[in-house]
């Protein structure tokens, strides 16, 4: 099977997670394509692979030489839940021009670079798209069809040396529990790399440390007619919160290294409202200042409008990688050394977000992260570069090459 072709069907099956049912897996949808992967790594001589209670799928290839050493590939089956993956219908758009892509005519769905500039930067290419009504599901299925795409290579030409390779699907990494089950004795390998980013030039090993926080406002409602001096309305008590923050730290106005809290969810009336918040900081000393911020906005609002009426919980979610990498960097030279091989500029850059690798790496298996040519993820103006897909399936064969 072609990489394209992998890549489609697995945008086709709905993996979305869901941070709201406590279950593990938190959707038994995973399943779908969990048991799909587990018979294609049979069918390609991973004949040891299987999915567990937890839906994580595990499976080993053997070295076809003499050496000991064995990498690790790992890629998450789940998509956001801040738009829906079903019914994804891809589109291949043939030598990108540059101009506006036309996702949806009925709809007026336009994917366009006066709005997303990385664009620019694949005219020429070959784009895998949506039709504008759903998420493509390059993060992260486009890293799954890599390492499948390598395995099936390896697979077909036997007489290609390699070392030992783990291979893992994981779970609900998009709701920030998608290495909480891992087993590393299981994975059994040296190191690993998730393959999870953008652009295939870049390696990542820098992330940040995240915190989630959850506001809850008691209000007090009372007849609109006889609400004088009475009424504390809790919708206005959190936009009056949300106001507290710091206007500059949300995602909008923030770059690189700048943290922010990012307001995902807020639903309420008069006596009840609920915010939900995702805190980000590559700096753990700075992302504590934000909490403070957080602890603070509700102790004002509760000396105003009197005690419990605010409530906040913060939870820490992962932590920045790097420095547990820094001893390991001829891991990153690896790569970085096969980038430039194949004619390409070796970036690092910051990952403004989180991977399975930080918490991975956390657990004691360094595990840096890998691009897979996907843009935009987590919305319907999501498409992958299928030049960048097979380069990065290349790159994991002169990785595991010995």
């Amino acid at each position: 099977m072609e990489l394209i072709e992998r890549f489609i069907n697995y945008c086709k099956i709905d993996t979305e997670s869901d941070s709201n049912t406590h279950t593990t897996p938190s959707t038994m949808k995973q399943y779908d394509l969990a048991n799909l992967l587990v018979k294609e790594l049979k069918e390609i001589g991973v004949e040891d692979a299987y999915v567990n209670d937890k839906c994580i799928v595990y499976g080993h290839l053997k070295a076809n030489t003499d050496t000991n050493k064995k990498i690790g590939f790992i890629s998450h089956m789940d998509t956001s839940e801040q738009m829906s993956g079903k019914n994804c219908n891809p589109q291949i758009i043939e030598n990108y021009d540059g101009k506006d892509i036309i996702l949806n005519k009925e709809k007026n769905i336009i994917l366009s670079p006066e709005h997303f500039s990385n664009l620019k930067l694949v005219v020429g290419k070959t784009l895998i798209v949506t039709d504008g009504n759903s998420l493509l599901g390059a993060d992260d299925k486009a890293g799954i069809a890599e390492i499948m795409d390598m395995l099936q290579y390896l697979h077909e030409h036997p007489e290609y040396k390699h070392c030992g390779i783990s291979i893992a699907f994981t779970p609900d990494e998009e709701i920030g529990e998608g290495a909480m089950n891992f087993d590393i004795k299981e994975f059994d390998a040296d190191y690993a790399y998730t393959v999870d980013g953008g652009a295939v030039n870049d390696v990542e090993y820098e992330n940040f440390n995240a915190a989630s926080a959850v506001v809850e406002i008691h209000g007090l409602s009372v007849h609109p007619g006889s609400a004088k001096d009475r009424m504390i309305n809790a919708s206005i008590v959190a936009m009056e919160f949300n106001t507290r923050l710091p206007k500059k730290e949300r995602p909008e106005y923030t770059k690189d290294y700048e943290g922010f809290n990012h307001l995902t969810n807020i639903n309420g009336d008069v006596e009840n409202c609920k915010m939900e918040y995702i805190l980000r900081n590559h700096d753990k000393d700075i992302l504590n200042r934000q909490k403070e911020d957080f602890y603070e906005a509700s102790r004002i609002l509760n000396e105003k409008y009197g005690p419990d009426t605010v409530k906040v919980t913060i939870k820490d979610s992962y932590s920045n990688m790097k420095e547990l990498i820094l001893p390991h960097m001829e891991i990153i030279d690896d790569v970085k050394k096969i980038i430039s091989e194949l004619g390409l500029e070796p970036t690092s850059s910051p990952i403004r977000g989180g991977t399975d690798g930080a918490t991975i790496t956390y657990m004691g298996l360094p595990c840096p992260n890998l691009g897979t040519g996907g843009r935009n993820y987590h919305g319907r103006y999501e498409f992958a570069v299928i030049e960048e897909m097979k380069i990065m399936s290349e790159i994991l064969k002169r990785l595991v090459a010995k």
